[in-house]
């Protein structure tokens, strides 16, 4: 009981903090957290995440079925739903609505350019989830060929979610997600993207490695490739 107070609490400060960085606005985004092997703790469909308490968090089992809580678990439970099912390593989950970031996925972009050491190793190449339509299967299914070696995504014309062994982990890597867009985007704006060498990615991927960090690094990808990552 101690630890399951304790996880709402902190589901609670991700959702404000997610929202004081502006990475969501009213209703936007979810988090869940993985409390068993059959149990998980997810933020209310509809409620705007700064004002969410813990006595307004949804506990759900696997299969998505409403075990505790006065209120509907959220409207994307499927994605999470299904990383958990695919990822046994995962024990949290965080979609948001990064501005910069999502800008790149309305751009048809993933984040897949081997220029920040930060994003190579504690996030990863981030993919391009194909369209669905938000808060169903269909949606759910896209992720399929990219959750077993990635721990951050981009949904076309959406948004962001991203996943870790701790929601401190999973919150961290969205907020790595959307500074590094900022970042790319500058460099761009500057008319040049300097890339990382070779050798110096190595370095990082085998310090990822010894992290323990899911999701392999695949090197650097040919030029023609970076513009859309899928």
């Amino acid at each position: 009981m101690p630890r399951a107070i304790a996880t709402r609490r902190e589901i609670v400060t991700v959702c404000r903090r997610l929202w004081e960085r502006g990475l969501i606005a009213g209703p936007d985004g979810n988090v869940s957290v993985r409390l068993s092997a059959d149990r998980i703790l997810v933020t209310p469909s509809g409620m705007a995440k700064v004002d969410v308490r813990p006595d307004d968090l949804v506990e759900v089992g696997r299969d998505g079925q409403h075990v505790r809580g006065e209120r509907r678990a959220s409207s994307e439970l499927a994605v999470h739903l299904r990383i958990y099912a695919q990822r046994p390593d995962v024990v949290a989950i965080v979609h948001a609505h990064p501005p910069v970031a999502t800008g790149f996925a309305v751009a048809g972009e993933g984040f897949a350019s081997c220029i920040l050491p930060e994003v190579i190793f504690q996030v990863g190449w981030v993919p391009l989830v194909p369209y669905e339509m938000p808060g169903t299967e269909a949606l759910a299914r896209q992720f399929d060929p990219f959750i077993p070696t990635h721990d951050a995504f981009l949904m076309a014309n959406h948004g962001a979610v991203t996943a870790g062994p701790t929601l401190s982990i999973a919150h961290q890597r969205m907020e790595s997600l959307e500074h590094a867009a900022r970042i790319l985007l500058t460099s761009r704006l500057l008319g040049r993207v300097n890339e990382l060498s070779a050798d110096q990615v190595a370095a990082l991927v085998a310090a990822r490695e010894r992290a323990g960090f899911a999701g392999p690094y695949p090197g650097c990808p040919a030029p023609d490739d970076q513009r859309r990552h899928e």
